[in-house]
């Protein structure tokens, strides 16, 4: 594969690690945590909650289209990357003020929850996770505005590991933290815990700074495209006229800059790759644990292995990660994960058709594929980030992040019927081979010529 057409900066192994000591990686990591505290609360811990008060198995899968919200971020996504809220957005600034904002919604929302009785109100509780995770949703908009706004493009690599970080942590306090307290203390009390531990997230917003514009945003009204509009449409009633004015300034305007910046083929292009990237992991990740319980793991030992051990790998994934992106620049690091994901699933396939490793086989293959998708999605966060205009990052970036979730969740509610169909060592040679496409187009976007020119 070609993959050095684009000169990329790199850094020394030094600097490199030394990316990692500068104090906005530790705000990040208070961000990452902020954001990724609510995920779990809204899914797996909350059904959990619901099946224990004896909600119908039918009544909890249906609060799984909850998640469409995460997908569904980038519709409101010019409204916090435009609109600078009253008062605390002058105090805070842009950012700052939409992140607060979204964490004190989180916080109500948990708190709420926690005062619900689960089992006898569920349309209540089924609101307030929607609330909770429309809240969510808008937090990381504003936060990967600012991670990509408040770090040059040399640091993104480290920023989006240090963010990863963060989340994967929050994602153990929100699973296996709220249900241990839970069966200590009970359901309100561990919700009532993960709404206090948002003060982390504010605490952090407080004191971080503002990122400074590298590029100064323009006023959607004084951008070209929509002065030709209302001049074009003079005769129009005055308050329709602004009010189209802003929709093309805050939502068509950010999509035509990305085509007008990188060209119609290449931003096909790029929009391909990106919707292909992470395939494998979607599709293979439903069927981990049906797959070892299968195989006659028991759940403590899944538990155990996955949850506690395989996190730690996962972490070396990300650090891996970033230092990869810093170190090789992001071409190398997007090959690196993606190859890394095809060994980790064909290891699966190999344990599937022997079937006779132990708890210890268990750990090194989960390890293994939890090492790679650490290092695998912290090469595409990097990549997407420097993909965004200064002008328009949290929406183009809300656009990019929905485009790389989308398509792969479509095809992982399919994964049943592809292991049904032909066992679980195929699925596994199959989940390895949907990494190929995006490989394919990366070999051809490193051949263009102005490929070198993204970001």
């Amino acid at each position: 594969m070609r993959i050095d057409t684009e000169p990329e900066p790199t850094l020394r192994w030094r600097e490199t690690l030394g990316v990692y000591a500068r104090p906005r990686m530790l705000s990040m990591l208070a961000l990452g945590f902020s954001s990724g505290l609510p995920f779990m609360l809204i899914f797996s811990t909350l059904s959990a909650w619901l099946r224990q008060s004896g909600v119908a198995l039918v009544t909890i899968g249906m609060f799984s289209w909850v998640s469409l919200v995460y997908t569904l971020k980038f519709l409101w996504a010019p409204v916090v990357d435009r609109l600078r809220l009253p008062l605390i957005g002058t105090l805070l600034g842009q950012r700052r003020s939409w992140m607060l904002l979204a964490q004190l919604g989180i916080a109500t929302a948990l708190a709420a929850i926690a005062v619900s009785d689960a089992g006898a109100h569920v349309g209540r509780v089924a609101w307030l996770a929607l609330w909770l995770a429309f809240a969510a949703a808008t937090q990381d908009i504003a936060v990967d505005a600012w991670r990509i706004e408040s770090a040059p493009a040399l640091e993104q690599g480290a920023m989006a590991g240090a963010y990863q970080l963060g989340y994967r942590l929050a994602l153990i306090v929100g699973s296996a933290g709220a249900l241990w307290t839970a069966a200590d203390l009970g359901w309100q009390s561990a919700y009532a815990l993960m709404a206090m531990l948002v003060g982390i997230g504010v605490l952090t917003t407080l004191l971080v700074a503002e990122p400074a514009r590298r590029v100064p945003q323009i006023s959607v009204l004084t951008e070209q495209r929509v002065v030709d509009w209302l001049e074009r449409h003079a005769h129009w009633p005055g308050g329709l006229r602004n009010a189209s004015a802003w929709v093309i300034g805050a939502v068509i305007c950010p999509v035509l800059d990305f085509f007008a910046r990188y060209g119609a083929r290449l931003g096909l292009l790029l929009f391909a790759f990106i919707s292909t990237y992470r395939l494998t992991d979607f599709t293979m990740g439903v069927m981990a644990n049906p797959f070892y319980l299968d195989l006659g793991f028991t759940l403590k030992q899944v538990a155990a292995v996955a949850k506690v051990y395989g996190t730690l790998w996962t972490f070396a994934g990300i650090l891996a990660g970033g230092l990869a992106v810093a170190r090789w620049g992001r071409t190398r690091s997007l090959v690196l994960g993606s190859m890394l994901v095809i060994v980790s699933n064909l290891a699966y396939a190999a344990l599937a058709t022997h079937r006779e490793a132990g708890v210890a086989g268990l750990a090194t293959i989960i390890s293994l594929d939890n090492f790679a998708q650490g290092a695998h999605g912290t090469a595409l966060i990097a990549f997407m980030s420097s993909l965004t205009s200064a002008s328009y990052t949290a929406t183009q970036y809300a656009v990019l992040s929905s485009l790389y979730a989308l398509p792969p969740k479509l095809l992982m509610g399919t994964s049943g019927f592809v292991v049904h169909a032909v066992g679980y060592a195929p699925f596994y040679l199959y989940t390895a081979s949907l990494s190929i496409p995006a490989l394919v187009l990366l070999w051809v976007l490193s051949r263009r010529a102005d490929f070198g020119l993204v970001a």
